[in-house]
């Protein structure tokens, strides 16, 4: 007899189920059972921005070079679970599963390698007059919130690893059509050496969850991409506007395209420094 596998919240290094007890059923592309999920509530919310901005200090103040070293572990452990990954993508109903997984590695490990050159080609010596240098750099932004697309996994690496990458901590609404491979890639970024609280997952329903991150006064930036709902979107747009938020509005990019760093630096901060030359 097989065992079914709940699939659990993952907030703060953790998997805990949903604080309202709450699941629902994810079916096959076919309509067959696959599994229970868990439906998160905004009180889950709320504990995974918690968690988010816990470990926003330790993972932005950490090196480039060390992201970078994690990324690359990602992909190193996804590859491990290549097989598993695959069936749950050809459950969902994606074509060519084998190599949308190659394709989420290869994304993982292009992220990667940006991690210790974004700061070069976001920031600047500036050009001033007078006995001064002038240098802009990029800094990590903090919280922020990502509606994931329906892709469930390489949609998924494609907004989670730019945001991560550059020293953002986030909290994911994960495709609630398709939510099983991100519970998976959970389990991946568990054993990864991320620290705990980096990458936050939640599954349920967007139209429940969504509202709530983009209201929530300790999320700096919001990534709307996977928001299908015109007036969704337009509530949450509405929404980060009361603290200012940083929103990436909803798109249907081509998530096998190069990605360029649009995604890197949309959720970065430029700071400017005057400091005297001396005489």
């Amino acid at each position: 007899m097989s065992v079914r596998k709940t699939y659990k919240l993952y907030i703060g290094g953790a998997f805990p189920r949903s604080e309202s007890g709450r699941s629902y059923v994810v079916t096959s592309s076919t309509g067959g059972f696959l599994a229970n999920a868990s439906k998160a509530s905004r009180k889950d919310a709320r504990d995974a921005v918690s968690a988010a901005r816990k470990a926003f200090a330790g993972w932005s103040g950490a090196t480039p070079y060390n992201r970078g070293q994690i990324l690359y572990r990602i992909a190193e452990m996804l590859e491990s679970r290549r097989a598993q990954f695959a069936a749950e993508l050809a459950d969902a109903g994606t074509e060519r599963a084998g190599e949308a997984v190659d394709a989420a590695i290869d994304r993982l490990v292009w992220y990667a390698g940006w991690s210790d050159k974004i700061s070069a080609v976001a920031g600047s010596a500036n050009p001033v007059a007078g006995p001064y240098f002038n240098i802009s750099a990029p800094e990590p932004t903090g919280v922020v919130a990502v509606v994931a697309p329906d892709d469930p996994l390489l949609g998924l690496v494609s907004v989670v690893a730019p945001v991560i990458v550059t020293g953002n901590t986030c909290v994911v609404v994960a495709s609630e059509r398709a939510p099983l491979p991100s519970i998976t890639l959970a389990e991946v970024l568990a054993t990864s050496d991320l620290p705990g609280g980096v990458v936050n997952i939640l599954t349920g329903s967007v139209k429940e969850i969504a509202p709530w991150l983009a209201a929530h006064m300790d999320v700096n930036a919001i990534d709307l991409t996977g928001v299908a709902d015109e007036d969704l979107a337009v509530t949450c747009e509405q929404a980060a506007a009361e603290n200012l938020k940083r929103v990436l509005r909803p798109s249907a990019p081509d998530w096998s395209a190069d990605p360029g760093t649009r995604r890197m630096t949309a959720f970065l901060e430029t700071k400017t420094v005057w400091h005297p030359t001396g005489l």
